[in-house]
Parts: C-alpha cells; structure tokens; sequence
C-alpha cells in the first residue's frame, strides 16, 4: 500500500541538503592534524637538544605533543621589565666641544702680551695664568724657538701648552673654578750609538759624511777645544771615534744627546776624554786618569773666522802707520758675535779705553788678567766687579776704537807681562774630586774598552778596503 510521506519526519530541514560528504570532513581532518603536525616536526628539528630522536610520523597527536613540548613557564613577569626597559629613551651622548686651536714660535721681541694682542686673546684670562705660581716664570720668560699651542673658544682661553725642555712641559687648562697649570713629565729612552769621521776637507764635512748632526760635531769640538784649535791645527787625514747617546720618546727618535766618550787624533796627538756625573750632578769630561780636559782658560774666547793679526811686537800699526808691538792676538768675526770670558775670574774693568774701544779686563787666579777690546757693546747681565765663569758672554764683536774691521782684540797677561794667547802654557783645571776618583776610574773602564773596540774593529775594515 502506497503512502504519503510524512512532513514531521522528512521536511525540518530545507529541501536542498548542506550536510557535509564525509569524505570531504575527512579531508578537513587531514589538513587540521597535519599543519600542527608539521610545525612540530619543524620545531623539534631545529632544537638545540640533537640528541633526541625526532618522533615518528605515525604517533597519536596527544602523545607528540606531550613528548615534544613541555609546559612553558608563564614569561609575563619576566618580559614585563624588559619591555619597560626597551621603551625608556636612551641617555644622550654628551658633545665634545671643538676649539679654535693656534700654534706659533717664539720670535725675537716677541711676548705672550703681543702674542695675545695679535690673536684677539683675552689680556683676562693671560693675566690670570701668569699668576699661577706653577706657571709664571714659564711664562715670562720666553726665548725664540719656544714654541707655544693653545687652544680658545671665541678667544676665550681654554688651553695652553709648552715645552720646557726634553723631558718636561707646562699645561694650562681651564677648570671650574679658574685656570690650573702642571709640569707633565715626558719620558724618553736612550740607546747608545759608535761613530766614526775621517778629515778629508773639514771637520762639519766629515760629520756629515759620518751622518752626525752638527750639534754633536759641535760638543766634540767643545770637548777637546782647550788642546785643539779646530780652525787652526786641523789637518788632512785627523780622525775620531765617538760614543754617545741618541734620545727616542715615544719610539721616535728626538735628537743626539751627550757625548759618553770620544777619542780625538790630530796631527800625530791623541786626545781622549770620559763623561763622568758626580753624586751631586755635576758633570764634566775627564781623561782615563781622571784629570779635567778643560783648561783653567780656553784660547779662543770667540767664534772667529780667521786670525787677521797674530801676536807680533814688531808689528806695524794699520792705523798709525807706526811700529808697535801687537800685544795679543785678533780674531776676526762678524759684529754682534758674542765674546766668552776665558776663564772664571773677576770683572775689574768695564768701559772705553783709549784705542781699545769699548774694552773689558778680567782678573783671575795666579795674578794672570785677560783683556777684551774693540766691543760692539758690554753684555747688560755682567758689570764691574761681577765674578764671571768660564764662557759667560761678557760682550759682541765690533770694531770700536782703532780697529779697520769688526773683529776681537785679545791679549793674555801673566804679572803685567803680556804672553802670546796661542802658545802660552795654560794652567791645567783642577782633577775629579778625590772622593770621586775611585768610582769614575770603575765606570770609566768599561766604556774605554768599548770605544776601543769599536776603533779596533774600524781599522780593520779600513786595511780589508785598502788591501
């Protein structure tokens, strides 16, 4: 029997049917499990823990699940001040201001006052570092060559800085609360260095053959200056053999120090002398046995270019066209060259002298008195009756008096009698101090023996060229 479908059972939902195949919800399963599933696997790979074996492909999700990942702590607490700390602003970097920065070297006439001037310094702030105990005698007393760098803002000093000497310099900078100034020590290292010259021409033209500077040719004509005339007695084929210091600061090389030991051969003459410091810091040349190279005077009180009248007492006068003994002897050199005492002694003269010029005359010991003629002008720092040393400036060549050409007229008295300067016997100085003698004779050793060998070893390397 046929019948009517009934609508309570057929017709609740529309007529066209939205239910879902199951193999499509099949599919959906598939792709939900799988993309968690391959995430996993891509985490547990790239773990740091190697060691584990990754899971296979066929387990139960919950046990992968368990198995991979442990419960991760609650990081709330912890991320919580590191994103307040990320979100504060960093601290600025304080600027460094730049100044203006000047460099300039002292000149003749020149001061700290001019200076200033020139640059558009402030006169406030120059008045208030030479105040500063630490810094004003660097300061005011200045000589060309000083060099100076200082550095301002607006010409508003900030700071300045000098060298002093090789070892020392002056810093002024700018505080709080005023203007500080400090020595800064300046380290430097010595090396010892051999040298060797041989005269062919000139002693200036050998040093430059051996690569030495003239400051040091300089201190060994110095040196060996009271027993070798070096304008005079110089000859074709004299030789010496130096060591001495070179000064490095910073790794670089400043300049030629002091002369430790030299030997000097001229003429057939052998001269050699020692760099000795005593206790209190007195230092001088000696020979191996320990008496001074130096003479109580020296022959040549001036730079001279030439002897334009040597010590005659038949000579005719230039001048008088008359005979008249010349007395002394006369170095020619340009006006203005300064005139060194001979020796140490007293001032007992000062002043115009009749055809002598502008003259000065020295007393010194053993009743022996030098005479200075035909002055430029007198020395401002050394007056009648000063006591002057071995090589104080007393005075600058020129031709005062009866004189045809700038030049120094010297004469050399022993009791009122006048001795002939260039050959006349010169008092010796007095010997290192006795109790000295014993440590120089133990330090002065060594260092012959290695100026010795470096001779050695020079005059064979001669004999192999020549043979």
């Amino acid at each position: 029997m046929n019948r009517t479908a009934s609508r309570l059972l057929h017709d609740y939902k529309h007529a066209e049917s939205t239910k879902v195949p199951k193999t499509r919800k099949l599919q959906w399963f598939a792709v939900g499990l799988g993309l968690p599933l391959v995430g996993l696997m891509l985490i547990l790979f790239f773990r740091n823990d190697t060691s584990a074996s990754p899971p296979a492909i066929g387990y139960e999700l919950s046990e992968i699940v368990v198995k991979a990942e442990p419960a991760l702590p609650d990081l709330r607490a912890e991320l919580a001040p590191i994103t307040l700390a990320s979100t504060a602003p960093l601290p600025r970097m304080q600027a460094v201001p730049e100044y203006d920065l000047l460099e300039f070297e002292i000149h003749s006439g020149d001061t700290l006052d001019r200076l200033f001037r020139r640059h558009d310094l402030d006169l406030g702030n120059l008045a208030a570092i030479v105040k500063l105990p630490e810094a004003g005698k660097y300061l005011k007393m200045l000589r060309p060559g000083d060099e100076f760098m200082i550095r301002h803002d607006g010409g508003q000093l900030v700071s300045l800085y000098r060298d002093l000497d090789l070892t020392h310099s002056l810093r002024v900078s700018r505080g709080d609360s005023g203007y500080v100034a400090e020595i800064i020590e300046r380290p430097i290292e010595t090396h010892k260095r051999l040298a060797y010259g041989r005269i062919e021409s000139s002693l200036f033209e050998s040093a430059a053959a051996a690569g030495l500077p003239d400051k040091l040719i300089m201190s060994l004509a110095g040196i060996f200056a009271w027993d070798i005339d070096f304008v005079l007695d110089i000859r074709k084929g004299d030789d010496y053999y130096i060591l001495y210091d070179e000064i490095y600061q910073d790794g670089k090389f400043v300049t030629a120090g002091d002369i430790v030991a030299a030997e000097f051969n001229n003429n057939g003459r052998t001269f050699r002398a020692v760099r000795y410091v005593d206790a209190e810091g007195h230092a001088d040349y000696f020979t191996p046995e320990g008496l001074s190279v130096r003479k109580a005077f020296i022959r040549a009180p001036v730079d001279f270019t030439r002897i334009s009248s040597a010590f005659n007492p038949h000579r005719r006068h230039p001048i008088l066209n008359t005979i008249r003994a010349h007395q002394g002897v006369d170095y020619a050199a340009p006006t203005g060259t300064p005139i060194k005492a001979a020796g140490d002694g007293k001032i007992i003269f000062r002043g115009r002298k009749g055809g002598y010029g502008n003259c000065i005359v020295i007393q010194h010991g053993g009743n022996i008195t030098t005479l200075y003629a035909h002055m430029s002008r007198f020395e401002k720092s050394v007056g009648l009756n000063d006591r002057v040393r071995q090589g104080d400036v007393i005075g600058y060549v020129g031709h005062t008096g009866l004189a045809t050409a700038s030049h120094l007229h010297y004469e050399y008295r022993v009791n009122g009698v006048h001795r002939n300067p260039r050959t006349v016997e010169l008092p010796q100085a007095d010997p290192i101090k006795a109790e000295y003698r014993a440590d120089f004779l133990a330090k002065a050793g060594p260092i012959l023996d290695e100026l010795q060998q470096y001779k050695r070893t020079q005059v064979a390397s001669a004999r192999t060229v020549h043979e």
